[in-house]
């Protein structure tokens, strides 16, 4: 993801946060006929940006041809500056954290001690949504809510939030985003208009990240399985190309620091890809998210499969609260086995 409120909406000269996001804003504009809207896209494709683009092309005073924002009237500038009073964005706590979208509820950095920002959108959260949707809305465009991605919200915040979702106050509007609709409640997906956002092709992709200061942009977008989004996030995180396609060789000699900077669930993620093009080419076939020679010779595959279960079952305690140092030494030394492992005999 983008940090930054500035990078998911339309900026005052009505330029778009994505290039790619204009045939898709323009065909949610033109068919959406429900008061609830499903946008369905890949992680990292933008579809924060979709939604909050299309809310505030709702929310504009003087839309633009196609109805998009103008970026300059004085909706459009309250919107940027996060206090339009009829519309309201809902993300997890991780995310509100990252993007500055905080609402009432949450307090500074560091003021909670040492609890760590849920993932979920929490029943709570949702409370605070239903009381503002019952209240007056300010400015005659209507009100919007936007929701990212809906998978976060939990049952019971999922719940809670249904028959809103089914009949919302007159004149309010639901953008819900999610990446796999079968993972969004049932009897939520089914009260709205689903529309699929498709991930820009990678000529466009390669052009917007290298605007952005990624050199070799085209080996981390085939990391990122073609997610432009998630590779400006892992150059924030200093994760380059040169150093990507390092990262087997690294693990192969045990040496922790290659993984510094990253966490434990965005560990497990990396050496996952890893483990998927290792065992690709210990069965002769070409490799996924690293380029030719990058992967040792000799690889053994049952070392592999056992390495791929170790990874999956600690991924699914992901949000365990680990010592991450720790966490990451063993991770680093699990590689190793695995990709140093050789046939008997």
């Amino acid at each position: 993801m983008v940090s930054g409120v500035a990078s998911h909406i339309v900026d005052v000269e009505g330029t778009l946060p994505l290039p790619w996001i204009e045939a898709p804003l323009r065909r949610a504009l033109a068919t959406e006929r429900s008061h609830a809207l499903l946008l369905c896209a890949a992680p990292g494709a933008g579809a924060l940006a979709l939604a909050l683009s299309l809310a505030q092309s709702r929310l504009c005073e003087a839309p633009r041809a196609g109805g998009l924002a103008c970026g300059g009237c004085g909706s459009c500038r309250l919107v940027r500056a996060q206090g339009h009073p009829d519309l309201f964005v809902l993300l997890p706590e991780t995310d509100r954290r990252e993007t500055g979208w905080l609402i009432a509820d949450d307090k500074p950095e560091g003021e909670e001690g040492k609890r760590k920002a849920s993932r979920q959108i929490r029943i709570d959260d949702v409370r605070g949504l239903l009381d503002w949707v019952t209240k007056t809305g300010s400015r005659g465009r209507g009100k919007i809510v936007v929701l990212h991605p809906a998978e976060a919200l939990n049952h019971h915040a999922a719940s809670a939030l249904l028959k809103t979702v089914e009949e919302p106050p007159a004149g309010t509007r639901l953008v819900l985003t999610c990446s796999d609709p079968m993972h969004v409640m049932p009897t939520v997906r089914s009260r709205c208009q689903q529309l699929a956002m498709a991930a820009p092709d990678a000529a466009t992709a390669v052009a917007w990240l290298a605007g952005h200061g990624v050199a070799q942009a085209e080996v981390l977008l085939a990391a990122c399985d073609g997610r432009p989004l998630e590779v400006l996030a892992w150059q924030q995180r200093g994760i380059d190309s040169e150093r990507w396609a390092a990262l087997p060789k690294q693990l192969c000699a045990g040496r922790a620091g290659v993984l510094a900077g990253t966490s434990v669930p965005q560990a497990l993620e990396l050496l996952l890809k890893v483990c998927h093009d290792a065992m690709a080419v210990a069965v002769g076939g070409p490799g996924r998210y690293f380029g030719p020679g990058s992967l040792p010779a000799g690889l053994v595959l049952p070392a592999l499969c056992r390495w791929q279960r170790e990874l999956q079952r600690l991924a699914e305690a992901a949000e365990h609260p680990w010592h991450e140092g720790l966490a990451i030494d063993t991770l680093v030394s699990g590689a190793r086995r695995a990709l140093s492992s050789r046939p008997s005999g």
